[in-house]
């Protein structure tokens, strides 16, 4: 059995690629719009408001004429969800109970002798932190801190969790005595480069180490925490080759299984939270780099399961991050509910005073929506006592009623708000009323500059119109466009060009394809780039396909084409002995400019 990237099998490929259409892979995370041909949307990779990003069902390709990104089903996962090329394929097989063989999905791809040796790197740093906590005396204090939060030893070696010493260099001399390099070791974020003088230091000092892995379960960061007082609480690993925070969440290796079981994310604010809840058995728990959620992660949430549940501190910080991300997980299609911590507890300590079986039921369970959740956050802001505030909270509340679409919510919320604030059911619905009005008023008068994408529902936008290209260059596309549809007409460009392309990377993708062909491959876009395994050819070659069709071929036209190709480098050194033919003149060298003048005629005649 043929195997493709790294040691996959083809068959595992192929069969990816047949099971998973590119229309419904993408449509999980793109609403996208059928127009002619092709279907369109607002890129996932890229903020726009004007669609830029394709798709062609015919091809099982994606495109964005925007950033330039494109691929096959499984280059958007890769893409989407921050994946290894053996990653997606073995997510997706799995996906569609496709037989794995042999292969069972190992990493086997990474290519670059840094990135493998910065992976084992971290992986003995993480089980150094480890033994240094739970078995010398370095980490006692460590581990009975830990403790006395109620964290279990299990939990401990679950999370791998470890302790680095107050001292300078004991990571350094480590990773130094196993013949690392200590200059990629720095540029890989473990150690750090002194402020005074040569040599190097251990980044992380007198902390409570916690592991970050990635979604393939391969440690690639770290996070160490303070046990006493002193800044910051939290210090991250820095980004690197392997680490990107905005594509990481906490936990997501061991939580994804239960996620995708469960069809629900719990998300948690810190490392901690997500270790309390799986110790009572809350195993769909994950949480953020301690930044802002980002649109990747949200991506990646999406790919597991429809339903968050956030699950944020109980105070003012707590409750005004969850405002903040609800619109990001809600962009991503994602159906959002809000967990209501009472008494300003974190999830943490409401486990520890409470326990797990309560914070399920009152917490989890008793989840509000999004708009119940801003409706409470909006009561605290006016004293219901006074009929000012009652007023008031009835307007801006009205406000955040009236854009809902199903009647029944507005409804259930029209009564709840009438009895709170004593004022009559049918005489908020009349305002109610009055308010949607206005809105569709605004909508329809409005600047239509101003308006905003409603989810990618907007339709008939038009991809902006490329720049038109040199002869040379569109008649390289050409060829190109022609020889990926048919492997005849990619013969006869071989027999007649060969890779005399003046492009570097169109050459390229002619070399890989006369490759493919001669391994009595089939023309498909999908499977062939595939065999590229470089990211600039496969957006050359998804935006080639993209491009309006050059319609049939014959040897006619193929012939217009490799004759504009080989005219161009004759075409750029007459334009050179031109330029050779004026300076001589200057010069006062007429000889050399008769000689010259004599080359470029010879020039024009080929």
């Amino acid at each position: 059995m043929s195997a493709g990237q790294g040691n996959i099998p083809e068959s595992v490929i192929e069969s990816v690629l047949q099971q998973h259409d590119i229309v419904d892979t993408v449509s999980k995370f793109v609403h996208l719009t059928k127009q002619g041909k092709y279907m369109k949307g607002l890129c996932p990779f890229h903020s726009e408001n004007t669609p830029s990003f394709t798709v062609t069902p015919e091809r099982q390709i994606f495109y964005c004429y925007g950033c330039g990104k494109g691929g096959n089903a499984i280059k958007f996962r890769m893409e989407i969800e921050g994946l290894t090329f053996p990653e997606a394929v073995k997510s997706m097989a799995e996906e569609s109970h496709i037989p794995l063989g042999d292969w069972q999905g190992r990493d086997v791809a990474h290519h670059n002798p840094e990135t493998e040796r910065l992976l084992q790197a971290n992986e003995l740093t993480a089980k150094l932190y480890h033994y240094l906590l739970k078995n010398t005396e370095y980490g006692k204090a460590a581990i009975e801190y830990l403790r006395g939060r109620g964290m279990n030893d299990k939990a401990i070696d679950h999370f791998q969790i470890g302790y680095a010493p107050a001292g300078w260099n004991t990571l350094v001399q480590f990773l130094e005595k196993r013949s690392f390099s200590l200059q990629e070791m720095e540029k890989g974020g473990l150690i750090s480069a002194r402020n005074e003088g040569q040599g190097y230091v251990d980044r992380f000092r007198d902390r409570i180490i916690f592991p970050i892995t990635s979604s393939s379960g391969k440690v690639i960061a770290f996070a160490g925490r303070i046990m006493g007082e002193g800044q910051p609480k939290y210090l991250n690993s820095p980004e690197t080759r392997l680490f990107n925070k905005s594509r990481i969440l906490y936990n997501m290796y061991h939580a994804k299984s239960s996620i995708r079981k469960k069809g629900q994310t719990i998300l948690f604010e810190g490392y901690g939270d997500v270790i309390s809840a799986w110790e009572h058995d809350i195993i769909n728990g994950v949480a953020g780099m301690g930044t802002a959620l980002t649109e990747n992660q949200a991506r990646m949430l999406k790919s597991l399961s429809d339903e968050v549940i956030i699950c944020y501190d109980g105070d003012k910080a707590g409750q005004a991050a969850a405002l903040k991300n609800l619109p990001i997980l809600e962009s991503a299609g994602l159906g959002v509910k809000i967990a209501l911590l009472t008494d300003g507890l974190d999830p943490d300590e409401f486990i520890r005073k409470h326990g797990g079986d309560r914070f399920t039921h009152q917490i989890i369970e008793g989840a509000v929506s999004p708009i119940k959740f801003k409706l409470i956050n909006l009561k605290k802001n006016h004293i219901l006592l006074e009929e000012g505030g009652r007023i008031a909270y009835s307007r801006e509340a009205i406000k955040l009623i009236a854009p809902l679409s199903s009647p029944t919510e507005r409804e259930v919320y029209l009564r709840e708000l009438s009895s709170e604030v004593d004022v009559d059911f049918d005489t908020l619905k009349q305002e109610c009323n009055l308010e949607r009005q206005q809105m569709q008023k605004n909508e329809h008068y409005g600047d239509n500059n101003d308006k905003r994408w409603n989810n990618g529902r907007q339709q008939n936008r038009q991809i902006p119109t490329p720049n038109l290209l040199p002869a040379y260059h569109a008649a390289e596309r050409r060829l190109l466009s022609w020889m990926l549809q048919d492997e005849e007409a990619a013969r006869y460009v071989g027999d007649r060009l060969g890779e005399a392309f003046n492009i570097n990377d169109h050459a390229a993708i002619a070399a890989y394809l006369y490759a493919y062909y001669a391994q009595g491959k089939p023309p498909d876009t999908g499977l062939f780039m595939l065999s590229l395994q470089d990211d600039r050819l496969e957006k050359t070659v998804s935006s080639i396909i993209m491009m309006d069709a050059p319609g049939q071929w014959d040897q006619s036209a193929l012939d217009d084409c490799i004759r504009e190709v080989l005219k161009y480098p004759v075409l750029k050194q007459i334009d050179q002995k031109k330029e050779e033919m004026i300076a001589a003149e200057r010069s006062g060298d007429f000889l050399r400019a008769a000689q010259i003048a004599s080359e470029i005629i010879t020039l024009e005649r080929q």
